[in-house]
């Protein structure tokens, strides 16, 4: 591990992760792929470790420590083969607290944020919609307001925590005639009135709860609005820097989790009277998967360290996400190349690592979409600012 971004506390903090993941959580995994349900306890038991509260203020029960705290936690969920688990893990912890945390006021920070570090509320990010995929700026949920209520009025869908989380932080269009710029954010809790939700039958991903949720004139207090109103867009685009470099970092350690397992197998496996390490063909094979994914990894924890430093990183989150799950989905295909028959196998590691993977290059921004952002930024100028 590079001293230069961890220090002997952050490798304590390792190693007490993975052998909380190893008793508490990995006797469990089977089950919850099986059944699509993560059972309460254990985000009681994440929030009794403090593992939701990493990166969050001490006033409301975190630890306010530094990214490279969150970039273990993602590797070692990595590394428990249920990508399914891990997103509705970093789901809840990165993508709906970090908007109560960044736009929820005082009220909505106590209500919301200190039971979501405790494991006591479970928060999902709804912005994805049937119509609209990577499409932000053309989302038609409506939030209309009529006195000191607003109406929300729409859809959403691909949302990970959708079904069985307590609370939504849903962007809705305020005044849709300034398109991107009419676009807001709202917290609500799941049994207000007028939420619906129904479970999505997905490839890969299998434990994790993915929704489609339906809003018919569902009202809730002005209070709940984040933020300033029409701000969201620039809210969700700084935010996305946070979400895509999480993708990159998952990319590169269910890699290198890949890599490891594979490296373990040919060295026992044995054909043509020795271990199939010794052949040429796979050796080299092999060193250009790892290559690639050190390439990644390295560039990985540097923008993650920018970013620690308050770097607005979105050019170079958005390669992180492109670049390293476009190359965890080759590693892992050529993984289970290494071990011939068994990977196509279900009890071995790799069938569910290549379903698994599939949704890095779609999920939070397609590649093509983030092709056509570096591209607007690289060749056209385009200055993505964040939120004043």
């Amino acid at each position: 591990m590079s001293s230069r971004y961890f220090t002997e506390e952050h490798e304590l903090f390792r190693q007490s992760l993975k052998d909380f993941l190893q008793k508490e959580v990995v006797p469990h995994i089977e089950k919850w792929e099986e059944t699509g349900h993560i059972e309460r306890f254990i985000w009681k038991k994440f929030g009794d470790m403090g593992f939701f509260g990493l990166a969050y203020p001490e006033a409301y029960g975190g630890m306010n420590l530094d990214l490279f705290y969150t970039v273990i936690l993602l590797e070692e969920l990595q590394k428990i083969n249920s990508a399914g688990f891990s997103a509705a893990i970093w789901a809840h912890a990165y993508l709906a607290m970090t908007h109560v945390n960044k736009e929820g006021n005082h009220d909505i920070k106590e209500k919301y944020l200190t039971p979501s570090i405790s494991g006591d509320k479970i928060g999902c990010l709804c912005i994805t919609e049937p119509f609209g995929g990577s499409d932000v700026a053309g989302m038609r949920t409506t939030a209309v307001k009529q006195g000191d209520s607003y109406v929300i009025n729409g859809s959403k869908t691909f949302i990970t925590n959708g079904v069985y989380s307590d609370y939504l932080v849903v962007a809705a269009k305020t005044n849709p005639e300034l398109g991107n710029k009419g676009i807001s954010i709202f917290i609500m809790d799941r049994d207000t009135p007028g939420i619906s939700a129904t479970k999505l039958d997905k490839l890969g991903w299998r434990a994790s709860d993915t929704g489609e949720i339906a809003f018919d004139n569902v009202t809730i207090p002005a209070s709940n609005l984040m933020g300033e109103e029409n701000k969201g867009f620039p809210y969700i685009m700084q935010h996305f820097a946070l979400e895509r470099l999480i993708m990159g970092i998952n990319a590169h350690a269910r890699a290198e989790y890949a890599l490891d397992y594979a490296k373990q197998y040919m060295s026992e496996r044995q054909a043509f009277g020795k271990s199939i390490d010794k052949f040429q063909a796979l050796r080299h094979s092999f060193a250009d998967c790892y290559a690639d994914m050190m390439m990644c990894k390295e560039f990985n924890y540097a923008i993650a360290d920018r970013l620690d430093k308050g770097d607005y990183v979105v050019k170079e989150a958005t390669i992180s996400k492109l670049r390293s799950t476009k190359m965890a989905d080759e590693v892992i295909y050529q993984c289970l190349q290494f071990l011939g028959g068994y990977g196509y196998m279900e009890e071995y590691p790799m069938a569910r690592l290549l379903r698994d993977s599939r949704l890095g290059p779609i999920g939070g921004g397609t590649s093509e979409i983030l092709r056509e952002i570096i591209a607007k930024m690289v060749l056209d100028n385009k200055d993505y600012k964040p939120a004043t």
